[in-house]
């Protein structure tokens, strides 16, 4: 952690999907220079979280606040000008188009591509340096993977959100795609990280946060929540 200055504060947040109550009043900070992690099964609420807080869902209720200003009635686009960008989970790149053209896509909200930016991302992902003319659709799994946070660096966040990077990665992959996030880290940026492998997750992260049907049941350290027992049951397999 580079300072103990918040720059993400959520309280008693509400969301829901029609008459579902996706998320039931949590609350969560996240501070400068961070990697928290939020864990939970399937359906607890993890990507509901963070596609709310970029705005591409609408909360029935709460506060949403980064540096100081309200998210809550700010529209997606303006989200990312603040300094907020969304790695989504499955990827989500053109297909049909090239490596550069995925990586300038992500600058949409600057005036022109960064090329200072494009040529650290390619610092960063080797590979994609290699493959900028390729088509993204050809990309195997992890590069598609390096493509997707590659994008969502070109804006230049102050805070990245995560979502599920290891998803059917080979544990060779999800070794190197975690080194990178820690090396993004290490540049200043701060990373709210969703994830199903805890174990790889906590490793990374300074805290975490358990999700289970839309309420954080357990928060803190990761090392604390790495020996936590009732986390090692749930999700890391119980220690013999």
């Amino acid at each position: 952690m580079s300072s103990r200055e918040l720059l993400l504060k959520i309280e008693d947040l509400h969301v829901s999907y029609g008459s579902i109550s996706a998320i039931k009043g949590i609350s969560l900070e996240v501070y400068k220079g961070e990697i928290v992690t939020i864990l939970g099964a399937n359906g607890a609420g993890k990507t509901t979280t963070l596609r709310t807080i970029s705005r591409l869902l609408k909360p029935k209720s709460g506060s949403i606040r980064f540096k100081e200003s309200e998210l809550m009635d700010r529209h997606a686009h303006k989200v990312v000008g603040m300094g907020i960008s969304h790695c989504p989970e499955g990827r989500r790149i053109f297909g049909v188009l090239t490596v550069a053209e995925n990586l300038s896509l992500g600058a949409y909200v600057r005036k022109a591509v960064d090329r200072e930016r494009l040529e650290w991302v390619y610092d960063l992902f080797p590979r994609l340096n290699e493959r900028r003319n390729q088509l993204a659709g050809t990309l195997s799994g992890g590069e598609q993977q390096m493509l997707a946070i590659g994008r969502a660096l070109m804006s230049k966040p102050e805070m990245l959100l995560l979502d599920e990077p290891s998803l059917g990665l080979a544990p060779i992959l999800v070794k190197a795609i975690f080194k990178k996030i820690r090396e993004i880290s290490e540049t200043g940026v701060t990373v709210l990280l969703v994830e199903q492998n805890a174990r790889a997750a906590l490793k990374l992260a300074d805290r975490g946060y358990v999700l289970e049907v839309g309420k954080i049941v357990l928060h803190g350290a990761s090392n604390e929540l790495l020996n936590s027992e009732k986390v090692q049951e749930a999700y890391l397999g119980k220690k013999k």
